[in-house]
């Protein structure tokens, strides 16, 4: 008789790219078995979009731009400030969904089944991580789409939209793997939803929707050295053309999005790796 040889999952070899694209494939699919994540994507930059322009903008575009009169004057002001404000959130927006889905995985046993697969361990966050920055990067065409339509006229030349575009890719990573990080700590996915909340909230205290000048010296001081406001500031610089962006500025959002993702990556690793306790 003639011995069959198998492979069991012991001894199987992992692939790491074949099982990142195995990840990423299963991670794309998820957002069309759940699309309520996919749409808050979106939804959430557009709603704030229309109402930041159209509700506020005729005040605060006076503000953001001296010498610009109140009304539609101000409301186009306004919509140059913003949009790349609503770019950012939009990134944020995906890595707060990630968590959730990490979260959904780890309290529904995958990951532990995972373990004892004959896969690459980092595939299964890998995966993730990449497929929901290309979710992200999608959401981000459809809302600067809409920007577009309401009348905002960016000045990026091919150099200036290819920076644009690493900065978003490595800004989504980061995000996403400290999320990642976040939804694996979580004991359960509603916790999971409201842990990363604090990122939604930063660019309201940086320089996301009003100068910082105008803010009081403590709040300043804390706008000023948080994360966000190199990072918006480079992105609104980009667009402008790199109209007023100052290198230091753009080296300080790398170095940010450098130092949240390696810190996400060896948390969420570390976390991987732990047996779960429920």
């Amino acid at each position: 008789m003639t011995a069959v040889a198998t492979t069991t999952p012991a001894t199987a070899r992992p692939r790491p790219v074949a099982d990142v694209s195995t990840m990423v494939r299963r991670s794309l699919l998820r957002a069309v078995r759940y699309p309520g994540l996919t749409v808050f994507l979106v939804a959430g930059p557009l709603v704030m979009l229309l109402l930041f322009v159209y509700v506020f903008g005729g005040a605060f575009g006076a503000g953001v731009a001296p010498g610009v009169a109140p009304g539609a004057e101000g409301r186009a002001a306004y919509l140059d400030y913003i949009t790349p404000t609503l770019l950012v959130m939009t990134v944020v927006g995906g890595a707060t969904s990630v968590a959730v889905s990490a979260a959904m995985d780890a309290t529904g046993g995958i990951m532990a089944r995972f373990r004892t697969m004959a896969i690459s361990p980092g595939s299964v966050l890998a995966g993730h991580v990449l497929g929901f920055v290309v979710q992200a990067l999608a959401a981000l065409v459809l809302v600067l789409a809409a920007a577009v339509a309401m009348g905002y006229r960016p000045a990026a030349g091919p150099l200036d939209w290819l920076a644009l575009l690493g900065l978003f890719v490595l800004l989504g990573l980061a995000l996403n793997w400290l999320c990642v990080a976040m939804g694996l700590g979580a004991r359960s996915v509603e916790t999971a939803s409201n842990t990363p909340m604090i990122l939604l909230l930063l660019p309201f205290l940086g320089s996301g929707f009003v100068p910082v000048e105008t803010m009081p010296t403590a709040v300043r001081w804390f706008a000023e050295n948080q994360p966000f406001t190199p990072i918006i500031e480079t992105a609104r610089g980009l667009l402008a053309g790199g109209a007023g962006l100052e290198g230091s500025v753009a080296a300080q959002a790398v170095a940010w999005c450098v130092v949240i993702g390696v810190a996400g990556y060896a948390w969420a690793r570390s976390l991987f790796r732990r047996e779960r306790r429920v």
